[in-house]
């Protein structure tokens, strides 16, 4: 089944949401385990360090016991060694041990049982090494034999073997959990580079399919253009037959429209000549107040004749004027067109510098690139498409502002450019952007004189080189008319042949 464009679009769209899901998923599976995991091992941590420090204490009560027991037994003063380090060593790893249990469940009461059985043990201990320092040996012994210190060593043993199975119970815990986190690290990580690899295949199969289609498509647009050049220029040699057509038509039209009219005109004239006399016998007579006919005859010499008359001269001048712009147009149509090598900033420069006494009384300026390449075109009708650009440019200057025009051109891709004619002056409504290009129509507020056939023929004698002519426009901002030729309209002109 065939990819569209919007299929592999909503497709991949799809897929790359499921792989950025599942991305997520992995994402947030490995902070959450990371975490826990952190936690663990704080926990293991936290129990190593109780357990240890509770054995360093206990090892060390032990080794004073063992250095008191033996100095009791020999009096040799060499055990006493290991009884005044472990001394030393009590009190830093009681303060050690009470603070890990402080961050446990009853720890402050195991820490005070503890501190409670220590001192007693420590005082025995501290008692009976000094009566037999002092030699009272017997003393020492019963003290010894009393028990006291026995029943806090037992208690200290329960007390330090509870606490370092509890350690051992977390910490064997806290490493089973730390297994069950890295597992469920694995089969999420797994899963997820499942997805992202099904999601990856998926996307490199819609996408290779489509490129697939696309090569296919330019196969069959390729084997279409061979012929396609060859039928345009067809095409465009039957367009250029029925142009020519038309404008023969058009001419033949307008020539024969003329005939009557240069009669009806010439009757006009005589016919005014005509009334005149008439007018003036008339307006010499005295009419009588109650002669209605005379006073009607009267009417009509002196105003109702003259105005027809004029009407008829101005629709006629009118008449005249559309025939004759008709005519221009059809000549300019029919009118061999030659290529020669024209260079655009020069050929522009002097039609800015024909009209440059208009723009000063504007104060305005003309600005010509520098850069605009040299084409092969009609230099004619390249004269009259830009003068009459430069010209309207100037007709509808905005009065409030000083005239700027500027012509700048830009290289199209193949055998085109764009010439661009920006001026700053009255504007044309967005409506009217098409319009203007219509014979006999003008657009905004008529001000000027004209007949609105100026951009019309503009549009002709652009389209007879091959070319085209748009605008963009503001009301009230300016208008730029973009016209795009054939960098060499001898292929357009080969093309007609």
């Amino acid at each position: 089944m065939p990819i569209s464009s919007s299929t592999l679009v909503r497709t991949t769209a799809a897929l790359m949401l499921a792989g950025l899901a599942a991305l997520l998923v992995i994402v947030g599976m490995s902070l959450w385990l990371g975490n826990r995991s952190q936690d663990h091992f704080n926990e293991v941590l936290a129990a190593r360090d109780l357990r240890a420090a509770t054995l360093d204490f206990r090892t060390t009560l032990q080794d004073a016991e063992t250095g008191q027991r033996g100095y009791l037994l020999t009096q040799d003063d060499s055990y006493l060694a290991p009884y005044n380090e472990a001394r030393q060593e009590l009190e830093s790893h009681r303060q050690r041990l009470t603070t890990l249990l402080q961050s446990r469940p009853n720890g402050d009461a195991i820490s005070a049982a503890i501190n409670d059985a220590a001192a007693v043990k420590l005082d025995e201990l501290e008692e009976t090494v000094r009566l037999a320092r002092t030699g009272d040996r017997e003393t020492a012994l019963e003290l010894v034999q009393s028990d006291t210190g026995q029943t806090a060593m037992s208690e200290l043993r329960e007390l330090f073997t509870g606490i370092v199975e509890d350690a051992d119970r977390r910490l064997a815990e806290s490493v089973e959990q730390q297994r069950g986190s890295a597992s469920a690290l694995y089969w999420v990580s797994l899963i997820g580079a499942l997805v992202i690899i099904a999601v990856v295949g998926g996307s490199a199969w819609a996408v290779i399919s489509y490129t697939r289609e696309i090569t296919e498509a330019r196969r069959l647009l390729s084997s279409t253009n061979i012929t396609l050049e060859e039928r345009v220029s067809e095409r465009t040699a039957e367009l250029a037959r029925a142009n020519e057509e038309v404008q023969r038509f058009a001419y033949i039209v307008t020539h024969d429209l003329r005939a009557p009219l240069v009669n009806i005109m010439g009757f006009t004239s005589e016919l005014e000549a005509s009334i005149k006399p008439i007018r003036d016998y008339m307006e010499r007579g005295e009419v009588a107040g109650d002669d209605q006919l005379a006073n009607e005859a009267h009417l009509a010499a002196t105003e109702d004749l003259p105005e027809a008359v004029g009407f008829i001269r101005s629709s006629t001048r009118k008449m005249d004027g559309l025939i004759n712009a008709i005519l221009k147009i059809s000549r300019d149509g029919r009118r061999p067109i030659r290529a020669e090598s024209i260079a655009l900033t020069a050929m522009l420069q002097a039609s800015a510098d024909a009209i440059q006494h208009q723009v000063g009384e504007l104060d305005g300026v003309i600005e010509v690139a520098d850069d605009l390449p040299t084409i092969l075109s009609d230099r004619m009708s390249l004269d009259q498409i830009f003068g009459n650009l430069l010209d309207n440019a100037v007709k509808y200057a905005d009065a409030s502002r000083p005239l700027r025009i500027k012509i700048s051109g830009e290289k199209l891709i193949g055998n085109r450019i764009a010439i661009d004619v920006a001026d700053n002056g009255r504007g044309i409504a967005a409506d009217d952007h098409e319009r203007v290009f219509e014979l006999f129509r003008r657009s905004g507020e008529q001000s000027k004189p004209g007949e609105g056939i100026g951009l019309a023929h503009v549009r002709t004698l652009v389209r007879n080189l091959g070319g085209d002519i748009t605008v963009t426009s503001e009301l009230g901002k300016g208008s730029t008319f973009r016209v795009v030729l054939a960098r060499d309209m001898r292929r357009f002109i080969g093309s007609m042949q």
